[in-house]
């Protein structure tokens, strides 16, 4: 994980701006274990003030890309972007006037070439077994998308108080109107 720091630079600053400056929804995309890292990034996008979605690559291609306007940004998810489903839906983005951001290992490959700004993140080669099974490398891809919600969270002044209003449920929640003297 400490080497994920070096590989943050212009790519990722780039990829900041482009969300901050997104007029519509932050859509994210992934399949495989790529779809539950890309998940969990909406979500936690979501949490941190900037509204996401996460829209299923392989739905796209039968109709659910159709929620993509030139407003929005596509953050594409692909170790090796070569997956079929992500890149299609990549290039349905891009000729829908969305911009694209590829978190991928391999800014050469397919969906880095579809993509407007490419952020790479590559795992040391031994954290997956078989260099296949992305088991240390999607918990890489996570730590960027924190990463990401941080940074983002703090540029926008996004408050305690505002993720107390999109998080009102739970024991989060609970605890957050405990402090502001309400119950619930």
């Amino acid at each position: 994980m400490a080497s994920l720091a070096d590989q943050l630079g212009p790519d990722f600053v780039k990829a900041v701006e482009t969300l901050l400056a997104c007029q519509g929804h932050v859509l994210v995309a992934g399949s495989g274990t790529s779809h539950a890292v890309a998940l969990r990034l909406a979500h936690l996008l979501s949490c941190c003030g900037t509204p996401s979605l996460f829209i299923h690559p392989g739905d796209a291609q039968h109709g659910s890309s159709g929620a993509v306007t030139e407003r929005d940004v596509l953050i594409a998810l692909s170790k090796g972007g070569e997956t079929r489903e992500v890149n299609v839906l990549a290039a349905i983005a891009k000729k829908r006037g969305a911009t694209v951001i590829a978190i991928t290992e391999k800014p050469e490959s397919t969906l880095g070439s579809l993509s407007d700004v490419v952020v790479t993140a590559k795992a040391p080669p031994d954290v997956d077994p078989f260099g296949m099974i992305a088991t240390g490398s999607s918990l890489f891809n996570a730590a960027l998308g924190d990463a990401l919600c941080v940074v983002l969270l703090k540029l926008r002044g996004y408050t305690r108080e505002d993720f107390g209003e999109t998080h009102p449920g739970g024991a989060v929640g609970r605890q957050l109107a405990e402090e502001k003297g309400q119950t619930r």
